[in-house]
């Protein structure tokens, strides 16, 4: 008996507007689904393929309202970049930025600061690609390829190093990536050594799946068997992550309750979604003096 989890292995699904592979940047497989695809096909986007969208199909008969919860992950990345702006963060590291779409880290922070840098980086051709496009005009962003699990190679990449500041401080942006990295990845020590190489005042910004729900535990099984990846982590996992940095209130929560632009009434809609944030800053050099009794 096929797999139920069982993915097609043809982009021919059929449906009207299907995207061929022509549009593909040479050396992708199309029969490979990507996880910045299937979330860009949650959203009810056209830059993925069949293999894509039979996930994400997927994940919507599992848990229905899937696609709000992606949207609420886009609305604590917007609320969270104009939150650092305002703080006097003018240059951003965005790991594992997935395909470009509307308010996107540049174009929230650029209207407070329209001098603010960002540095996208991911390793899905197909995002960069689409990335590279979309900014090629701006010469305050560039759109790295890297794997956010090679922290040095990151850091070091001459287009990044061209265009932050580290003797500054930074915003480094974990939306929804380290959830996508197994426990044998060691996320815990990747932030650290992303967090090691910031200056002091810069943000460390997260967001990640939580096991809370049932629902959650049931998208996980899904996630892993299509994707083989999306680990659904509890709280104090994911309140780690934030060691050696002061979690901005009100500290890791489910993410319409991070700061919201208007009060959380409908609690209905969100049912059975799990996501949770929060963004810590990694405290100056007065602020530890202070703390230790120097």
């Amino acid at each position: 008996m096929a797999d139920e989890w069982q993915v097609p292995t043809t982009t021919d699904s059929g449906i009207p507007g299907d995207p061929t592979t022509d549009w593909a940047p040479t050396g992708i497989d199309v029969d490979k689904p990507s996880a910045a695809r299937v979330y860009d096909a949650i959203l009810g986007g056209k830059d993925n393929f069949a293999v894509d969208r039979a996930i994400a199909d997927r994940v919507l008969t599992v848990m229905p309202n899937a696609r709000t919860g992606a949207m609420l992950n886009r609305a604590i990345l917007e609320r969270g970049v104009r939150y650092l702006a305002g703080r006097g963060v003018d240059q951003f590291l965005d790991l594992g930025s997935g395909l470009p779409t509307v308010r996107n880290t540049h174009e929230v922070a650029q209207e407070t600061n329209p001098q603010a840098r960002v540095a996208y980086v991911d390793h899905d051709p197909i995002v960069v690609a689409h990335g590279r496009a979309l900014l090629a005009d701006d010469d305050r962003t560039r759109v790295v390829t890297a794997d956010v699990r090679e922290p040095h190679k990151v850091l070091t990449h001459p287009d990044v190093v061209q265009l932050l500041d580290f003797t500054r401080p930074v915003g480094l942006l974990l939306v929804a990536v380290l959830h996508h990295l197994a426990d044998a990845d060691e996320p815990a020590r990747l932030v650290r050594e992303y967090r090691d190489a910031l200056a002091p005042g810069s943000f460390l910004f997260i967001t990640h799946f939580s096991d809370s729900t049932p629902e959650g535990r049931e998208l996980e099984k899904v996630f892993l068997a299509t994707l083989g990846s999306g680990r659904f982590r509890s709280r104090a996992t994911v309140e780690d992550f934030f060691t050696g940095t002061d979690l901005v209130e009100p500290g890791v929560v489910f993410l319409p309750r991070w700061r919201p632009d208007r009060p959380v009434t409908d609690e209905a809609a969100y049912a059975g979604l799990g996501m949770i944030g929060g963004i810590g800053r990694l405290p100056d050099r007065v602020d530890e003096m202070r703390s230790s009794g120097a």
